[in-house]
């Protein structure tokens, strides 16, 4: 009699993962503000104008670097209407070392101008009026709002804040906006500059994009490192 094969078990599915934790907003915080207690605007200013000058330098350039033309570029340009009529040449020339320096010049000129005209000379304060200037997007608008008007419609988001964002399990957008308005919902109003300067100075200091410094961040207790352990596994394999 001809043996019967047993049939043969299927492998059970594999166990879906649960979904990480977002980290507790008062926990990350308390924690940003015991590591970066005097989180601040590190771009130097003395009005709304000069802040929003500034913040357009400081597109794909160290604050660093734009601290070291504001001073020679206000001192030749000091306000709304001198800027609106500089030369773009004489411009160009004294922003140069910030990079894209044709398309920053364009900005400050066309911005400048728009302020004249519409605005009295003066920076507007919603972000409406902002982001109607040349070259001026909600990150600049933030950066104005939050700093110079103590006002911010949001929290401002630059490729740090973003990738910080994402790793702490609050946004799962690659869109700035939209992960703007993830924080937005998420974070107390009265921390939002705070949160903002905090963040991206974590980011540069601890939590790269590459190689994020795990080991040595304050954060690690309650980040869930949402992408980080894959790319960790990956590396080890």
């Amino acid at each position: 009699m001809p043996r019967t094969s047993r049939p043969k078990k299927k492998p059970a599915p594999p166990k879906a993962r649960a979904p990480r934790r977002p980290a507790p907003v008062e926990g990350v915080l308390s924690a940003l503000r015991e590591v970066y207690p005097a989180a601040d605007c590190s771009l130097s200013h003395e009005s709304p104008l000069e802040l929003l000058v500034a913040t357009i330098l400081s597109a794909q350039c160290t604050d660093a670097r734009v601290n070291q033309v504001t001073p020679r570029l206000f001192e030749r340009f000091p306000d709304a209407r001198a800027l609106a009529g500089a030369p773009p040449g004489d411009l160009e020339e004294v922003i140069r070392s910030t990079g894209f320096f044709n398309a920053k010049a364009k900005s400050i000129r066309g911005a400048a101008r728009r302020i004249v005209e519409e605005h009295g000379g003066e920076v507007p304060r919603t972000m409406d009026e902002l982001t109607g200037l040349p070259g001026v997007g909600r990150k600049t608008a933030n950066v104005v709002l939050g700093n110079a008007f103590g006002a911010p419609d949001g929290v401002v988001v630059d490729t740090h804040v973003g990738r910080l964002a994402r790793r702490l399990g609050w946004s799962a957008h690659q869109d700035p906006e939209k992960v703007e308005r993830d924080l937005n919902r998420l974070l107390p109003r009265e921390t939002w500059v705070f949160a903002g300067h905090a963040l991206i100075l974590h980011g540069r200091a601890v939590c790269a994009s590459r190689k994020p410094r795990c080991e040595a961040c304050g954060l690690s207790a309650v980040c869930p490192k949402v992408g980080v352990l894959a790319k960790e596994k990956g590396r080890r394999s």
